[in-house]
């Protein structure tokens, strides 16, 4: 599975950086937990990304959420965004292409994109 992080870490942070534009992230898991007597599941995730941080040319942005709960149990993720996908309207959006924490016994993979930044604001 690819990680879209872009190699980027957290540490290159600069603290002066004044783009404080978010994105909406929502999606499903891929189906896991096919074992036993359980049946295959999924779950669905909604956050919003934190603050854009500088990434070589582009930017990322960290990403945190919680799953809802299905067979009792719910997984969690941390990460990053890949960098900037630039739409023609001057835009952009952001890929993530992942996998949760284990949680009874077992992981799910999600490939999601995030919501265009302020969808009604005009620049």
């Amino acid at each position: 599975m690819e990680n879209y992080n872009g190699g980027c870490s957290c540490s290159q942070q600069q603290s002066t950086y004044e783009d404080q534009h978010v994105h909406e992230l929502l999606g499903s898991t891929q189906l896991a937990g096919a074992y036993g007597c359980r049946a295959a599941h999924n779950h669905r995730f909604a956050t919003v990304t934190d603050r854009a941080i500088p990434c070589g040319e582009s930017h990322i942005h960290e990403v945190e959420f919680r799953t809802d709960t299905c067979d009792d149990h719910n997984h969690e993720f941390c990460g990053k965004t890949g960098p900037a996908v630039w739409l023609c309207d001057g835009r952009h959006v952001h890929y993530l292409e992942d996998c949760t924490n284990t949680a009874d016994g077992h992981k799910h993979e999600f490939r999601a994109a995030t919501l265009i930044e302020s969808p009604t604001c005009c620049e």
